[in-house]
């Protein structure tokens, strides 16, 4: 996608951004996926940040998101605890149960793998760093998700806090999916920083 269509899509609907960044991401030729995912994996790693994590969350990636599964083994190899985010109900925050590799996962209502439910499970707010799923973000971390508001729901308890602690949440994303801006609900909790493959990059505070 060129720098001109990713600017007309963040002028038109919240949907049609959606659809033409999903279709971006599903264009991308398979090489350029699997060295996206080791540049995820060294870039993380490498960051000031990495020392401290010892309870990561991640997600399954899927609809052309970067890969994230070279990212766990490796963090699992490292010795961190790693989770993923089970679906409970339609409404309901996301429970976060346990992952390792090896692990049998059962896919839930949207096709996503989860693990199963005798899975050891992690408050959220007990989290260090939570990777988080996106379709697009701009250049002071707001963050556009699928439109279920899953990540909203389940981290909303940080809209309450001054200053930024635990967890933090690092959006996952190609370059190509920042826009200029996006419009905010009240609801929106906006990322920590996000993850591409060029960089970890840590967005303004704005007051938390």
């Amino acid at each position: 996608m060129s720098d001109v269509d990713i600017t007309a899509a963040a002028g038109g609907s919240r949907q049609e951004l959606r659809r033409e960044m999903r279709r971006a991401r599903r264009r991308l030729p398979q090489r350029m996926q699997r060295r996206a995912a080791q540049c995820l994996l060294r870039a993380l790693t490498r960051a000031p940040l990495w020392r401290n994590v010892r309870h990561l969350a991640a997600f399954a990636s899927a609809d052309g998101e970067p890969d994230l599964w070279p990212l766990m083994h490796a963090a699992h190899r490292a010795g961190r605890q790693i989770y993923l985010p089970v679906v409970t109900a339609a409404g309901a925050p996301l429970s976060f149960r346990q992952w390792w590799p090896g692990q049998r996962l059962t896919d839930n209502r949207f096709g996503i793998p989860e693990p199963p439910a005798d899975a050891p499970r992690r408050p959220a707010r007990h989290l260090d760093v939570v990777l988080t799923p996106l379709v697009a973000f701009d250049a002071t971390g707001n963050r556009l998700g699928m439109g279920g508001g899953f990540y909203d729901r389940t981290f909303a308890f940080l809209h309450r806090r001054r200053r930024w602690h635990h967890p933090r949440l690092i959006g996952i994303a190609h370059a190509f999916q920042q826009v200029p801006s996006l419009s905010t609900e009240p609801w929106d909790v906006p990322l920590w920083g996000v993850l591409t493959p060029e960089a970890l990059r840590r967005f303004p505070l704005r007051g938390h």
